[in-house]
């Protein structure tokens, strides 16, 4: 059967300044699939994510979600677009002012005309879903930092994406919560049929969650593969980053 690529990155290029951070890259991801994208840190991987979700626009090259150019759309077609794709961001980015139901619940508050009985049933099954029922009444200060990743997984499953952005998911928590994150993060990739993508430079993380691992490397895709083929991968670069190696090309390079 033939496969519907959910996001196509054709050939984006985009500067800062003078600066180049993506460079003609372009990847393909798969309906119903979760492609994690690896790199060291700063070089491009949130970048991409913001292209993909139109908060970035690139220079040259497109970027197509579900078949459409992401750069064409405006107004109420954009929003559409923001109803089909949810991101989590690094650091969770709750409202500190809003307590955790109005966190979960925001997307559907500002795009959609819900009513609060269907609201609160939404709230409270996003939250069931990463295993947080009843906390929905307390503040993010009252939190863990591990339930605030959850909430903000709760809050990008709310309005039933089709499309999940993960921003570095399991930075800053323990080895223990972050296992729990990726096979929340697997769990709801079953549970929902969602396609994702993650950008992570824990490689624990990208074998647990991916069905495909993409390399960032210099504004471009490097390499491509099932996790088993990025961890034996014999490609220079890929090995160092892969196996945490302090020598080889990518510090030569720096040096």
């Amino acid at each position: 059967m033939r496969s519907f690529k959910m996001i196509e990155i054709e050939g984006i290029h985009k500067f800062f300044g003078n600066k180049k951070v993506l460079d003609g890259l372009s990847l393909k991801v798969e309906k119903g699939t979760t492609c994690v994208i690896i790199g060291r840190s700063g070089c491009g991987k949130s970048v991409l994510l913001k292209h993909i979700d139109g908060i970035l626009r690139p220079d040259e090259g497109r970027v197509k979600v579900d078949g459409r150019d992401v750069s064409e759309l405006k107004g109420k077609d954009m929003d559409a677009l923001r109803l089909k794709i949810s991101m989590v961001f690094q650091g969770g980015a709750l409202f500190d002012s809003m307590t955790v139901g109005e966190n979960v619940g925001f997307g559907l508050i500002e795009h959609t005309e819900i009513s609060q009985k269907d609201l609160l049933r939404s709230v409270e099954e996003s939250l069931s879903l990463v295993d947080l029922h009843g906390i929905a009444h307390l503040m993010p200060s009252e939190l863990s930092g591990g339930m605030k990743k959850r909430v903000a997984l709760a809050r990008a499953i709310c309005i039933r994406p089709e499309i999940i952005l993960y921003d570095e998911p399991t930075t800053g928590v323990d080895p223990i919560t972050s296992d729990s994150i990726n096979k929340l993060i697997r769990s709801l990739h079953d549970k929902l049929k969602v396609t994702s993508i993650v950008v992570t430079h824990d490689m624990k993380s990208a074998y647990c969650v991916a069905d495909k691992i993409a390399m960032l490397y210099k504004g471009k895709i490097i390499a491509e593969g099932l996790p088993d083929e990025i961890q034996n991968s014999q490609h220079p670069i890929v090995h160092q980053f892969v196996n945490g190696l302090a020598k080889g090309p990518i510090t030569e390079s720096i040096t």
